[in-house]
């Protein structure tokens, strides 16, 4: 007996280390996966140069083969080489890795208007063939005026950024569009807030809206910005809130006139925001135009048993069994599915025999709100008992929608199911279900209890749990934890009285949550909040660890105090150009990918040198 069991544990270990290789080995093989990847914006204007990148995260590659039909290259392919350094922490471990890898550069000239798609490009790596992704990019007209105008323009804007906190409805407004101006009772219309912008918006409120005599849906957005060309101006656009409406009743419905809140900045000097943390801002009140929605009733003729579908639908069904005894259960389930108002349609009706005892249907909905309403699936299913033996017929189901498509009614239909009951046990009330849960049911005429199985722990007679040794223990064990917590309380307590101690000792953490939001920022190529990012990392490490408040750091105190703290001049001199870097690094031209991840080593590899230097 004891030999089997070794042989078990033995198995055991070896499918344990079977399952770890297995991971262990997907993982490398995940980690080798070479990904080749286009990066263009979305929209640009006519006339404007625009760049467009191709990333591959190897460097044993051959140039890759582009094609640019609908634009006029300008430059390229220009090479650069990128390393990151990428982190992952687990059980409070943090890990570094890097990745290495080539980002090809081309400059190309948008010259006509329209909607192109840049096809993917090919390279070779290690001698096998790698295909990137597609990229669509949107060519808007010029604005309408001229290009002395647009000069001019371009001057007036700056000069509104740096001294005026007046914002003009042309530089900044909301629109409110709807996808139909004329539907049928509940028909599905999606309306859009969007935000247009010539200006730095930086905030935007979200208000309650409610439009009367309409089902209004939330749809989730991105908020991402997008360049849209209106009434001959370029702007960038944020679509800020969605909505699928379903209108209740006919007739002329008036989406109202909706108030947000802007909030732009307006002045200021950047790299004095990062410090002071005020840059200058001005609010300004924003109203869309009301919309006027036209509602036609839904027309006559409506057919027998219509429940308010409106979209497009199909219908089945099925049925759990055809064979079975009296007082078994039988579950008939059904599947709407389609797009259209699927929230709102109500449970249709099935007419079972009479000697059927029927209950409550079991409704699940697997749909979705889509721009065009709700699409998926709706499943009912309706459990019924049949009572006596026989033979049934459960008759077909008629479901009526109206077709927003072709404007008619129509009627779709499921089988209908011939039932052979057979005569049950005598004197038995068990039921069966194949697709509703036993928990759901129950008995003719007592409720469901399912015994409890497995074998019950009994106590000797004659044995108390009075002044036992686990009834002292119940007293002790609780105490002995109030003690710990007490101390551990105090302890906590004394920690935080000591405020500049406990600044000192978060310093390297706080450090290294700016810097992961950083890196995330360098993934994302977003290159003005990344120097940001990087700044606050390094003065609020060194605000923190020498105690300064933020407002009274200067290079030469900081350079003063990290001296004093026995920290070598190299190190304070790489601080000081790591910080130099940052604030002109925005300006500077080059690869902004390769300069931000230069950046981000340096600043990874001062803190640690001042952590390791730097003692309490």
């Amino acid at each position: 007996m004891l030999y089997s069991q070794n042989i078990s544990v033995l198995e055991m270990k070896r499918l344990f280390f079977a399952i770890i290789g297995i991971i262990l080995f997907s993982a490398a093989a995940f980690a080798d996966e070479v990904s080749f990847v286009i990066s263009a914006p979305k929209s640009v204007v006519v006339g404007q140069n625009f760049q467009v990148k191709y990333t591959i995260n190897s460097t044993k590659v051959s140039e890759p083969i582009v094609s640019f039909a609908d634009f006029n290259l300008k430059a390229g392919p220009g090479q650069s080489t990128y390393s990151r350094m990428m982190s992952s922490e687990v059980n409070g471990v943090t890990t570094f890795d890097s990745e290495s890898g080539i980002t090809y550069t081309y400059t190309l000239l948008a010259e006509k208007e329209g909607t192109f798609t840049l096809p993917a490009a090919t390279i070779e790596v290690e001698g096998k063939k790698i295909s990137s992704n597609t990229a669509k990019i949107k060519v808007l007209p010029q604005d309408k005026t001229n290009q002395s105008a647009n000069g001019r323009s371009r001057r007036d804007s700056r000069e509104q950024w740096s001294s005026s906190v007046n914002i003009s409805n042309e530089d900044l407004f909301m629109r409110a569009v709807i996808s139909k101006t004329t539907v049928y009772e509940q028909e599905a219309v999606l309306l859009t807030f969007k935000a247009y912008t010539r200006v730095n918006l930086t905030e935007l409120n979200i208000p309650n809206i409610d439009i009367k005599d309409c089902v209004l849906q939330n749809l989730p957005q991105s908020r991402e910005r997008n360049m849209e060309h209106y009434n001959g101006l370029n702007y960038a656009v944020i679509t800020w809130q969605q909505f699928v409406l379903f209108p209740q009743k006919s007739g002329e419905i008036v989406i109202p006139s909706i108030e947000y809140v802007a909030t732009v900045g307006v002045g200021g000097n950047p790299f004095e925001m990062v410090f002071n943390g005020r840059p200058s801002y001005v609010n300004k009140e924003l109203r869309t135009a009301p919309i006027k929605l036209n509602v036609k009733e839904l027309p006559a003729g409506k057919p027998i048993g219509f429940s308010g579908a409106v979209g497009d639908f199909s219908l089945k069904s099925s049925l759990s069994t055809n064979e079975l005894k009296a007082n078994e259960a039988v579950t008939l389930r059904l599947v709407i599915s389609g797009v259209g108002n699927m929230k709102l349609i109500k449970t249709p009706e099935i007419e079972f025999p009479e000697s059927f005892e029927v209950y409550d249907p079991k409704i699940e909905n697997r749909f979705k709100l889509t721009n065009s309403g709700f699409s998926g699936d709706k499943v009912i299913e309706y459990l019924a008992i049949p009572r006596q033996p026989g033979e049934f017929t459960i008759p077909a189901l008629k479901f009526s929608y109206f077709d927003t498509k072709s404007g008619e009614y129509k009627t779709i239909e499921t089988d209908s199911y011939t039932l052979n009951v057979a005569k049950g046990k005598e004197g038995s009330n068990e039921v069966v279900a194949s697709f509703v849960s036993k928990e759901e049911l129950k008995m003719l005429g007592q409720d469901v209890r399912y015994i409890k199985t497995g074998a019950a722990k009994l106590q000797k007679a004659g044995e108390h749990f009075f002044a036992s040794t686990g009834y002292w223990l119940c007293y002790i064990i609780p105490l002995l934890f109030f003690v710990v917590y007490i101390m551990l309380y105090y302890k906590q307590l004394r920690d935080n009285a000591d405020i500049s101690g406990l600044r000192t000792k978060k310093a390297n953490s706080i450090a290294v949550k700016r810097l992961k939001v950083s890196q995330k920022l360098l993934k994302d190529n977003n290159k003005e909040l990344f120097y940001d990012e990087i700044l606050k990392a390094l003065w609020g490490y060194v605000s923190d660890k020498l105690n300064i408040p933020v407002s009274r750091l200067t290079k030469d105190n900081v350079a003063a105090e990290l001296s004093a703290k026995g920290v070598s001049a190299d190190i304070i001199s790489e601080l000081e150009s790591v910080l130099n870097e940052c604030e002109f690094a925005r300006y500077a031209p080059g690869d902004a990918a390769a300069a931000m991840d230069n950046v981000y080593k340096k600043a990874m590899e001062i803190i640690g040198k001042m952590e390791n230097k730097i003692k309490r």
